[in-house]
């Protein structure tokens, strides 16, 4: 049964919900990310062998049928990603990268993939300052070949498969072909988002001619072919990734990447050459009888996840509920601690020394929330904890569009995934039929603070911090939940919302996404606008948090695995779909 609270949230989301997303960084009179499609509220789904759930209705019915088949999750995500890659292609998609959280259930093993992009090897600190040594405005280096690094979806979806697919290779990509062939139904997510960054699309021919035919933005049910998207999902079906990373398609992009006369970037064949996913261990948080498991440096994510919750264990957060004001401040100061040391501390771990252990410390995380359990109001600063690294403080804008995917399939494996081009319509130049990410603008523009080095930076060959939170959370050692969202930054403050409602407050997974997003990245107390978290406003004030009562366009999926059988659920806030069987 739904609290009254979160009855209403459902009734506003369907009633009041009109969707633009601005992040703070961005000027939305000169670019906007996506936008929200308005949907109603979505129905907790059941199934019993398999399930998968994403952010377009087209990509969950690829994996569907891949499930149907007798494929695996890896196979399915395979399916998903690519039609993704053709139907949201303002989000994520072959010119982009990825984190993978995965469970694999004959091995009894959860492990993590980073197909994070890199940065040119010929790119230096100062790839985000002008002449004068300043830092570029955000969107003088979004839009162009500056901001685009080595992609790692095409890499990912093939050694992943090597591994742990079940299905042929080729027979995986039909689905997406034939909808690239035949056309599909423009969704109003994508029209919307279209029409907010026209201005940007119209900047590169390719890229005009596809979203703006006859020079209009795409119209919702609009049906749209991709021919050149076909020819090279073919290639890859036929080939494997290698061609997109030695051959014709890798150098396409390079050239693409190179003729952006006015913002031209750096990549180069031997950046593709030298690619590779890495596999690394999971960062795990015991919290109540769970583990909340998810993904590493680069990514901040997990150690953000596995700092709040380490702070939260010590609270009794389930003798709480949605309408305890005191509840929502320990998730706000635990957040903002998780935010204080990712600014310093997180980056790519193969170029600077991530103290992730000292940052999860029991001890460390116990004294932070006895700071908070010492006080009834917001702390007036919260600084970061001293791990004897040298660094300053950097600051990158990530924004929102990106997807997240979840599955579990007959044989219970499961997939986390977390998958971007970064801003919305990435970089907006296109290549072999998709677009080309605009990721390196996740590295501080900034180097150094004070004569101090910002772990951050830009480095050649470096793999930008991320926000990126897939998570699987664990009970009795066997995946019980599969977790995550797009948001950008938010994207740790929406996970965290979602996870206490489900394992705190004992919302079922529906519930516990339907619930109105409240976080905080720092200072600001963010309140989802049109829901009931903006009432909270006065009692947070009063708290001593400065608030924001705005648009918060989540874009969670979640499947929960329990002996009975799987729950899933799918963000209001965006095109979601659960299917399972």
């Amino acid at each position: 049964m739904k609290t009254p609270w979160i009855l209403t949230a459902a009734l506003l989301l369907a009633a009041c919900r009109s969707g633009g997303m601005a992040d703070v960084a961005v000027n939305p009179d000169t670019h906007a990310p996506e936008q929200g499609s308005g949907l109603t509220s979505q129905q907790l789904v059941h199934a019993k062998k398999f399930m998968a759930a994403s952010a377009n209705p087209l990509a969950t019915e690829a994996g569907y049928e891949v499930l149907k088949q007798g494929g695996s999750a890896i196979d399915a995500m395979i399916a998903m990603q690519t039609t993704l890659s053709l139907v949201e292609p303002q989000s994520s998609g072959l010119g982009g990268g990825a984190f993978l959280v995965y469970w694999d259930n004959q091995a009894k093993k959860l492990t993590t993939f980073d197909a994070r992009e890199t940065a040119p090897k010929a790119a230096t600190p100062a790839l985000f300052l002008d002449k004068a040594g300043k830092p570029l405005e955000f969107m003088q280096a979004v839009v162009g070949g500056r901001s685009v690094g080595t992609p790692g979806v095409p890499k990912l979806m093939e050694d992943v498969h090597k591994r742990y697919g079940k299905l042929p290779w080729a027979g995986l990509f039909d689905y997406p072909v034939r909808l690239a062939e035949q056309g599909f139904a423009v969704s109003p997510r994508m029209a919307a988002s279209i029409a907010q960054n026209e201005q940007y699309l119209r900047r590169y021919p390719a890229t005009a001619a596809y979203f703006l035919p006859q020079g209009r933005p795409l119209a919702a049910g609009a049906v749209l072919k991709n021919p050149e998207f076909a020819r090279s999902v073919r290639l890859l079906a036929r080939s494997g990734s290698a061609p997109f990373y030695h051959g014709a398609p890798a150098q396409k992009m390079v050239k693409t990447v190179a003729a952006a006369a006015d913002n031209p970037g750096r990549l180069a064949m031997a950046d593709f050459k030298a690619y590779r996913v890495i596999e690394r261990a999971p960062v795990c948080q015991a919290y109540r009888e769970y583990e909340i498991c998810g993904m590493g440096a680069p990514s901040s994510g997990g150690l953000a996840l596995g700092q709040i919750f380490g702070i939260l264990q010590h609270h009794n957060l389930s003798g709480g509920n949605p309408n305890d004001i005191n509840s929502w401040r320990w998730l706000g100061e635990a957040s903002r601690v998780a935010f204080a040391d990712r600014g310093y501390y997180v980056a790519d771990p193969d170029f600077v020394r991530v103290p992730a252990r000292q940052m999860l410390s029991p001890d460390y995380l116990k004294q932070r929330a006895n700071a908070i359990a010492a006080t009834k109001a917001a702390a007036a600063e919260i600084k970061p904890g001293s791990f004897s690294q040298n660094m300053a403080l950097g600051r990158a804008v990530e924004l929102p569009s990106t997807s997240h995917l979840v599955i579990v399939d007959a044989a219970g494996n499961v997939v986390s995934m977390t998958t971007s081009i970064e801003n919305a319509f990435g970089s907006t130049l296109m290549a072999n039929g998709y677009l080309l990410n605009n990721e390196l603008t996740d590295f501080s523009f900034e180097p150094e603070q004070n004569g101090q080095a910002v772990a951050n930076r830009v480095e050649g060959g470096k793999r930008p911090r991320s926000s990126m939170a897939p998570t699987i959370v664990l009970k009795n050692g066997a995946p019980y939940l599969a977790v995550g969202s797009p948001g950008g930054s938010r994207i740790i403050g929406y996970v965290a919302k979602t996870l206490v409602a489900h394992l705190d407050w004992g919302m079922d997974i529906q519930q516990a996404i339907d619930l109105p997003n409240m976080l905080n990245r720092g200072s600001a107390y963010e309140l989802e606008e049109n829901t009931p978290a903006a009432a909270k406003a006065g009692a947070l004030e009063r708290m001593g948090y400065p608030v924001q009562v705005r648009d918060l366009n989540s874009g969670v999926q979640g499947i929960v695995i329990q002996p009975q059988g799987l729950q899933g659920g799918a963000d209001p806030r965006r095109e979601g779909k659960v299917m399972g069987d």
